[in-house]
């Protein structure tokens, strides 16, 4: 079990921020074993570590309405004992062979993160097999882990970002399952029985419901004879609940939650585009100059360096497979709120209506093509892109095609998508604090210029 971001900061860049190393730099190979298990492959033989990251469609969305959290709580579970070991013997065997593995769900899939040395491979594929065919969900492990979801769940409840995040995705989401905490609650976690975890891995792990990504020194006939010891004994076919598709809310709103905190934090969105999209990648060109690409985003420079109304704020895309979102978010004084929002909406409006300048875009282009190789400087990151790819049906072959299609993008298809994109009378914003939603600085708020210091990331707090 990892701690997830509400806002998922990462599984944005995991999506775009990819596959940019030159094709002649990585070969990517599809691997199918004797049983007829995919995975795609890059051999690696500078760091003797294989690394492999899987995937199973069930994320926490999936998770029946009276019982939110229970594929976090499986995640918590699967290397807390499998087939023979218990808890404590299975550590021990897993920390023996210098393996690590860890389990997360986001709100459409559920995965596993697994990492040895070449020399202890056999070994440590098997206890990751274990983990996923046969775990044990011991009833000391589950009050264990029940215990410390709970205490988050607590923790969560007081934290303004958490708390932010939730509100703005039930009121865009409504009574649509991606509304729903992933974490779940108090009381849905509480009924969570073992049969229901049982259930949960039988349904959801797999072998027509995943996708693998394998990096490191291996090769293509060895990975498949691992790849059949290792995941064969799982069911052929998943049993998922129908999702249905979801648009944001169309009605721009404001929700508020006065609660007594120094600072407001803000999150912002609205209706975005999914990763087919063909006005996909022009949308996150057009959203680098925005409020993706930090202090060289409009966002940045018209709130932060020029008033000094936040120390972060911006904005990001997040496809997922049933919807997406546009989205934003800053913090701020409570007395300058209504400011900086009517700031962020000025921003979209000029964006919609005016585009990019030559400049803008070239730079963009710039920066997007010629970063991506920074992004693949280990095994593990490289492991997770391959994922990222596959889940986005993004072909084996995107690798070559990725920069080409950035270069591709015009003034013109930006001017198409920010109007199609940034609605600024379509927002709905979600605020915890106590703002004053003027729209004009209050009187001992006068604005002034921000030092020009690194800010990082203004993520929202571990949660749903």
């Amino acid at each position: 079990m990892m701690r997830k971001a509400l806002l998922p900061v990462a599984a944005f860049w995991l999506v775009l921020v990819a596959w940019a190393l030159p094709a002649e730099a990585m070969k990517i190979e599809r691997v199918v074993s004797p049983g007829g298990i995919e995975a795609w492959l890059v051999e690696e033989y500078e760091v003797p570590v294989i690394v492999m990251n899987v995937s199973w469609r069930g994320g926490s969305a999936y998770d029946p309405k009276d019982k939110e959290g229970l594929a976090n709580f499986v995640s918590g579970l699967l290397d807390e004992g499998a087939g023979d070991l218990a808890s404590e013997a299975f550590q021990k065997r897993l920390q023996d062979t210098g393996a690590t593995m860890s389990f997360s769900e986001d709100r459409d899939y559920f995965e596993g993160r697994f990492k040895t040395l070449a020399e202890k491979r056999d070994e440590a594929f098997a206890l990751f097999g274990l983990a996923v065919t046969r775990p044990r969900f011991d009833a000391d492990a589950v009050e264990r882990i029940r215990a410390q979801i709970a205490t988050i769940i607590a923790r969560n409840a007081e934290d303004p970002e958490w708390i932010a995040a939730r509100n703005f995705y039930k009121a865009a989401f409504g009574d649509h399952p991606y509304a729903r905490p992933g974490d779940g609650t108090a009381k849905s976690i509480a009924r969570i029985g073992r049969e229901d975890l049982q259930g949960y891995a039988k349904n959801v792990f797999a072998r027509d419901n995943m996708k693998i990504g394998v990096v490191g020194p291996i090769k293509p006939a060895e990975l498949g004879a691992l790849l059949d010891r290792t995941f064969g004994a799982l069911p052929a076919k998943s049993h998922l609940p129908k999702m249905p598709e979801v648009k944001v809310a169309a009605k721009a709103g404001t929700v508020i939650d006065k609660r007594p905190f120094p600072q407001s934090v803000v999150i912002f969105g609205e209706e975005g585009l999914k990763r087919a999209d063909p006005d996909f990648i022009p949308a996150f060109v057009a959203n680098y100059v925005l409020g993706g690409g930090s202090f060289s985003s409009r966002l940045m420079e018209e709130v932060r360096v020029k008033r000094g109304l936040a120390y972060s704020v911006s904005s990001y895309l997040y496809p997922m497979r049933h919807g997406a979102l546009f989205l934003g978010q800053l913090g701020t004084k409570n007395a300058t709120t209504g400011v900086a929002l009517s700031i962020v909406r000025a921003e979209l409006a000029r964006m919609a209506e005016g585009g990019l300048t030559d400049q803008e875009l070239a730079d963009a282009k710039t920066y997007l093509t010629g970063s991506y190789p920074l992004r693949f400087d280990s095994n593990t990151e490289i492991a997770g892109e391959l994922l990222g790819i596959q889940q986005e049906n993004l072909g084996i072959d995107y690798v070559d095609r990725r920069n080409g299609l950035i270069e591709a993008v015009t003034k013109e298809d930006i001017a198409r998508v920010a109007k199609r994109l940034f609605r600024s009378d379509r927002l709905i914003v979600s605020i915890v604090g106590e703002p004053d939603m003027s729209e004009t600085p209050a009187p001992g708020a006068a604005e002034r210029p921000m030092p020009a210091e690194p800010a990082g990331p203004h993520e929202a707090a571990p949660g749903g």
